[in-house]
């Protein structure tokens, strides 16, 4: 468990932007961890979970595969949730007390891959709610503007959460949509996309509820990123209606309910 007493990870000017913009890129914390995430990303893709997916279909090309959960069985992802900086950044940026590991995800796109990641929200698909949250896109390639992960600046603040869908049909994820609205047009509309400049050892971290999505990658080099999503001290459990993404099953909770520390440990307090 990493512990701190001062702020030192973040200026006072990259807290405020955070909780502003739902969005910023800190440079270089990482740098020494890009190896080690390397080799864990490499045994879920030799061994994929149960959650395991390929999201190339019909006319794409290349390969777009993602996997989540796995930090409990691979090491290399449980020593970066406990010992990295990650979630004392989490709590700066959120001003929490105490932060816990939701889960992490992993995502690759081969070079040629034309699927992209549609926009969207996270927070929706969760079984989680709150604004005290952090999510970690670190990736482990170059990358360029044409293959980067973007956000919508500020999104985190709109009044209703976006319309959960399944990717592949855009049909609602839950039977009743009611709670939603519809994503704006982006790509259209008066929107402030960041669309960061990254190095390796640099992150983004953004919201749970931070409109984001990429494009898919054609250019001639691999895009792998890992994600990790931590939780502070708003963030309660949700009843969604319906399975969630994670499902999470058998999680015995209510609607309201802190999150269960056995499952979900607390990995850093102030």
């Amino acid at each position: 468990m990493t512990t701190a007493t001062t702020q030192g990870w973040l200026s006072d000017e990259q807290i405020v932007a955070y909780q502003r913009d739902g969005a910023i890129v800190i440079k270089g914390v990482f740098k020494d961890w890009i190896e080690s995430l390397r080799a864990g990303f490499d045994r879920v893709l030799q061994d994929p979970s149960e959650h395991g997916r390929e999201n190339v279909t019909g006319t794409d090309t290349g390969r777009f595969f993602e996997d989540y959960c796995n930090w409990q069985r691979i090491p290399e992802f449980r020593r970066w949730i406990e010992q990295s900086p990650g979630a004392a950044i989490v709590g700066e940026a959120t001003g929490s007390e105490a932060v816990q590991v939701f889960h992490e995800h992993i995502l690759v796109k081969e070079p040629g891959t034309s699927k992209a990641t549609p926009w969207h929200q996270d927070n929706p698909y969760y079984c989680v709610d709150g604004d005290q949250t952090g999510s970690y896109w670190i990736p482990l390639d170059p990358i360029t503007p044409e293959n980067a992960l973007q956000v919508v600046l500020g999104s985190h603040r709109w009044p209703k959460p976006v319309r959960p869908s399944k990717w592949s049909t855009n049909a609602s994820w839950y039977a009743d949509d009611s709670p939603y609205m519809d994503m704006p047009d982006i790509d259209n509309g008066d929107f402030e996309i960041l669309i960061p400049e990254m190095e390796l050892g640099d992150a983004l971290l953004f919201n749970f509820k931070t409109v984001h999505g990429a494009p898919g990658n054609q250019t001639r080099n691999r895009r792998r990123a890992f994600s990790t999503r931590f939780m502070g001290d708003d963030v309660r459990f949700v009843d969604r209606g319906g399975p969630t993404s994670p499902p999470f099953d058998g999680i015995n909770l209510q609607t309201g309910d802190r999150m269960r520390e056995d499952w979900f440990p607390v990995v850093w307090r102030r």
